[in-house]
């Protein structure tokens, strides 16, 4: 088993080419082979069924090398600039829904505001998902090398939610414009649950780099 993992590790080596990421890779690969080799080596099957089951749960070199170089057509800004758009999005539309309603009178406005303060709890569930998907997708498209990637992200992501926060602590934005929803209780989820999207981030983050395996 010692000579398939050589001979594994020298094909993925040789089908990667100048990948500028090829270093790492290979020795991530080599420690998932070790630790597979040391989990099936108790086992009873025969030499050709351990590899079959390798080549099951990490696919042949050929086809690693292929998903490496499909994700260097993938741009670290590019989906940096796909989330920090995605929740600015939100952003911006929940404050012009906000502004509209407590500046204007249209039903459909007012219709639409009542629906949403009445599940908070469904709307920073959904929130919630969507930070985690944040993680996923950077460690299932970037791997080991996305977690620098992933702070950055979330930093910049994040900017606008704590600008309202503080516009609305300190009394910038009235209050009066987030009834029914702005009370103590509230208040203290919402810093609760602002403080945990970070952790959720990375849970996601550790999530989707095992699925890119």
């Amino acid at each position: 088993m010692i000579q398939f993992k050589s001979e594994f590790l020298s094909e993925l080596d040789r089908l990667l080419g100048k990948h500028p990421e090829k270093e790492q890779i290979l020795s991530e690969y080599d420690n998932h082979i070790t630790e597979m080799l040391d989990e099936l080596s108790g086992s009873d099957e025969e030499v050709q069924d351990l590899i079959a089951e390798i080549y099951n749960r990490l696919g042949t070199p050929e086809e690693i090398a292929a998903s490496w170089r499909e994700e260097l057509s993938v741009t670290p800004r590019k989906t940096q600039w796909l989330f920090i758009i995605a929740n600015l999005v939100f952003f911006v539309g929940g404050s012009v829904l906000t502004l509209v309603h407590n500046l204007f009178d249209f039903p459909l406005v007012d219709l639409a505001w009542r629906s949403l303060t009445s599940i908070p709890s469904v709307i920073i569930l959904l929130y919630l998902v969507f930070w985690a998907l944040l993680g996923y997708e950077i460690g299932k498209g970037f791997g080991h090398k996305g977690r620098r990637l992933m702070k950055k992200t979330f930093v910049l992501s994040i900017l606008p939610n704590i600008l309202l926060m503080n516009l609305t602590l300190f009394k910038v934005i009235p209050h009066g414009w987030f009834q029914p929803l702005l009370n103590p209780s509230f208040i203290v989820i919402c810093i609760l649950f602002t403080a945990l999207l970070y952790p959720i981030c990375w849970i996601g983050y550790k999530w989707g780099k095992k699925a890119s395996i």
